[in-house]
């Protein structure tokens, strides 16, 4: 583990019309201690040498080629083993940082001696109009996560030490496998601590909103069900009232 280190984390799958904007934005940043590790999870091949042309002679950028599709959470634990850095930065492909993210993130981290940050966000639209704005609150707890998370995995960076290292491990879900680190991190005693600074812009995006949607209720089942170990009506009860909390942010 290199001091002072941060390791940018990009899962890619099929966001060619992004990609460039999102891989720019980590690699110019301001703070000049980073490694990138890109997981390429597409079967198709299709788009690797795109990425291959935007990535070519650009120091510490590594790119890792899964056999399958792993998906995110999974191709994330790929490169989280591959890592060299102290921190670790998570960055989806169609996602964009300010120049200055991860220096003012880091300097906070350091200053309050602390293992887990987020910071406020834009959401933006496949046109990059912003359309939406999340603050960051002061502290996010485990008590806090039992009914909504507040934590935009792209604003996300972590510090890797003895007690947490091995803790840092995104669960097999399609959707809110995010979520389920952050518990599992709260659960081993972390708390995230917000910058209330907009260093971040998270792209919304039209996909296919009946199937996602169902996907999403199912692996939210699973968030309560499993890993808090709720039973199944209070499973169901949080469910909801994760929905209600969910919705009143996006109005």
């Amino acid at each position: 583990m290199i001091k002072d280190l941060v390791s940018i984390i990009i899962p890619y799958y099929k966001k060619k019309n992004f990609f460039l904007k999102s891989f720019t934005s980590a690699y110019n940043q301001t703070y000049k201690k980073k490694e990138i590790l890109i997981i390429y999870d597409d079967p198709d091949l299709r788009d690797l040498d795109f990425i291959k042309k935007i990535i070519k002679n650009k120091k510490k950028t590594y790119l890792f080629i899964n056999k399958k599709n792993y998906g995110a959470g999974l191709s994330r634990n790929l490169a989280i083993k591959k890592s060299s850095g102290e921190f670790l930065a998570f960055l989806d492909s169609d996602d964009i940082w300010k120049k200055q993210k991860l220096k003012k993130q880091i300097y906070f981290m350091k200053k309050k001696n602390i293992l887990a940050s987020f910071t406020s966000y834009n959401i933006i639209d496949s046109n990059d109009k912003i359309i939406g704005f999340r603050e960051a609150k002061k502290i996010i707890t485990l008590k806090d996560l039992t009914y909504s998370c507040d934590i935009g995995l792209s604003t996300v960076v972590l510090r890797k030490n003895k007690r947490i290292k091995n803790k840092i491990k995104f669960p097999n879900l399609i959707t809110k496998e995010d979520y389920v680190l952050w518990i599992n991190l709260c659960k081993n005693k972390v708390k995230f601590y917000g910058l209330n600074t907009n260093l971040s812009k998270w792209r919304k995006l039209e996909n296919s909103l009946s199937s996602s949607f169902i996907q999403k209720l199912l692996d939210g089942f699973k968030v309560y069900n499993i890993y808090f170990k709720f039973n199944f009506l209070k499973s169901i009860l949080h469910l909801f009232l994760l929905s209600i909390n969910y919705i009143k942010k996006s109005i």
